[in-house]
């Protein structure tokens, strides 16, 4: 596929896995390394289609920020399908634990596959709960498709609340709709919330204001994805381990590139 196209696909795509988009947009950009400005272009591009994508954001800035972006190019895109994250989430959600997850979390999703002795109820946020239940269920694993008037219910009788962060700053972090109330209704409850944040989406303060700030803007109740604050979170898992969420998301994984949010390209 010629460059361009590939860039027009990944500035397309809808739904894709943040591996995905991160793989396919590197194979785009090798061919831009030469030319920085095309290199800006191309990454502008890419993120103004999928500002939500905060793997893809993480990408684009460290390419843009490389002393050698031929290198760097392919380098960060391994880093993102090398990410541990769902191993250390797999080793550290515990024992016979009732989980509660929200839509198709694709790191969690993972996780919770290589876990037997889990209940999962999965809320069907966004019409992909059922489909990750009916894969579960395919393993072998308790599952259970929770319909979204069941939120609060499900978050009550669990024992763990888990969040996939879209993307992260040092204040909150960007989730599927729902998990604000999920949060919630668990704080309520005393049900501990952890946050799944896997390479590349803990953002810098800057950076994640503006992927906020283009996903869901003033936060319109019909949004697919929401703000939910540090302060109804407790735990977060990463690449290195579990630890206070306020801990990872104050270590920002890429530098901040203000050119890559400077105007639209369509």
């Amino acid at each position: 596929m010629h460059p361009i196209e590939r860039l027009r696909y990944v500035a397309r795509a809808s739904g894709a896995a943040q591996r995905s988009l991160v793989r396919e947009t590197a194979a785009a950009l090798a061919a831009f390394t030469s030319d920085h400005q095309a290199l800006v272009t191309a990454c502008r591009r890419v993120v103004s289609r999928q500002p939500w994508a905060g793997s893809l954001v993480w990408y684009c800035a460290r390419v843009l920020s490389a002393g050698d972006p031929d290198d760097e190019v392919w380098d960060a895109a391994g880093l993102i399908q090398a990410d541990a994250t769902a191993s250390v989430a797999a080793r550290e959600l515990p024992d016979d634990a009732t989980v509660v997850v929200l839509g198709w979390p694709e790191v969690l999703a993972e996780a919770l596959a290589r876990r037997g002795d889990l209940r999962v109820l999965v809320v069907d946020v966004l019409d992909e709960g059922a489909s990750l239940a009916d894969q579960l269920q395919a393993r072998d694993i308790d599952a259970v498709d929770v319909p979204v008037w069941g939120l609060g219910r499900a978050v009550a009788a669990a024992d763990l609340l888990v969040i996939e962060a879209i993307a992260a700053g040092p204040d909150a972090v960007l989730a599927p709709a729902g998990s604000l109330a999920a949060a919630a209704v668990a704080r309520t409850v005393d049900v501990p919330v952890w946050v799944a944040a896997p390479l590349g989406r803990t953002l810098p303060a800057p950076m994640f204001d503006e992927v906020v700030a283009r996903t869901i803007g003033v936060g319109e109740p019909d949004c697919e994805l929401e703000r939910v604050p540090v302060a109804l979170l407790d735990d977060g898992l990463s690449a290195d381990g579990r630890a206070e969420i306020a801990q990872i998301l104050a270590r920002p994984e890429c530098p901040t590139v203000p050119e890559l949010f400077r105007g639209d390209v369509i």
